[in-house]
């Protein structure tokens, strides 16, 4: 049977190498018999522009060539409908592709799962009529992102390191007004983070043993902590272990409002809205070929 896809990728995406990838991608999918529309927007406009028309013309699935970001404007165009998002990752963080399964560095073993077109039900996360796929940082994390993204320089990693320890110098537990499920929570903490999936940040594992088939949102806060212990925890994240951490909780809900005067929540590593949002799970809302 062939098949028609639509093939979207972010250029800029990896240091660059998304064309690369889609590009050793495209023979993988033309040896199969699918036909494959190329698509690849100046920008974030154009490129869900292309993504909408492309949908509405009937391809069987919109696939990215790229990383979180990509998938996340993905989301708004795929999300509640009955067309299929495939991955090929080949952004810095790749949160996405890493919670569904799909390999990070092969570019080929990953043009295969499509080939396998194995469509899975997974859960996302919705504020409003906006979409995420993994996680919402809502503390200490977001500030990172907000003032690197007020920095022009330098580039890539190096950039939020700078803005993380510029970000420690000052930085002090927030109060927050949770509501979760109906139930009024005010606290002090780091950060609150809302979990569809585990990880962020390129495999911090922040909202460890989340799941994307299990209808609920997790909802994690790290209470008040020294800088000191802020730093020795960090490192945890990347194995989930600062799940034992004395300051670590963690609720289970279908809808949470996180309030906090002042902080920009980031979901996907996009930066998403301010405070305060209501977030809800929405069971089974996307198909993703993994």
């Amino acid at each position: 049977m062939t098949r028609e896809i639509a093939l979207l990728t972010n250029p800029t995406a990896g240091k660059g190498s998304a064309v690369r990838v889609r590009d050793a991608s495209l023979p993988l999918l033309h040896g199969a018999g699918w036909r494959v529309r190329t698509l690849e927007g100046r920008d974030a406009d154009e490129a869900s522009d292309l993504a909408r028309k492309a949908v509405a013309d009937g391809v069987e699935a919109l696939v990215v060539c790229g990383g979180d970001g990509l998938v996340h404007l993905a989301l708004q165009v795929v999300a509640g409908t009955d067309v299929p998002l495939g991955i090929i990752p080949a952004g810095t963080g790749n949160d996405a592709a890493r919670a569904v399964g799909i390999p990070l560095r092969a570019p080929a073993a990953a043009a295969r799962r499509l080939l396998a077109w194995e469509p899975r039900r997974i859960d996302l996360a919705r504020s409003g009529d906006r979409w995420f796929a993994t996680v919402l940082a809502a503390g200490f994390d977001a500030v990172v992102n907000e003032r690197a993204n007020q920095m022009s320089w330098p580039r890539g990693q190096m950039r939020y390191n700078i803005a993380t320890v510029a970000a420690l110098r000052t930085f002090e537990p927030l109060h927050y007004e949770l509501d979760l499920d109906g139930e009024h929570v005010q606290l002090d903490a780091m950060l609150v983070a809302v979990g569809n999936g585990p990880s962020f940040g390129g495999g911090l594992r922040i909202a460890e043993g989340a799941s994307l088939d299990d209808g609920l949102l997790d909802v994690v806060v790290i209470g008040p902590i020294t800088k000191p212990e802020l730093i020795r925890t960090y490192p945890k994240l990347f194995k989930g272990t600062h799940v034992h951490h004395p300051q670590f909780s963690r609720r289970r809900v279908r809808r949470v409002t996180v309030a906090c005067p002042g902080i920009v929540g980031y979901a996907d590593g996009e930066r998403y809205g301010a405070l305060p949002l209501t977030v809800e799970c929405v069971p089974q809302a996307l198909q993703v070929l993994a």
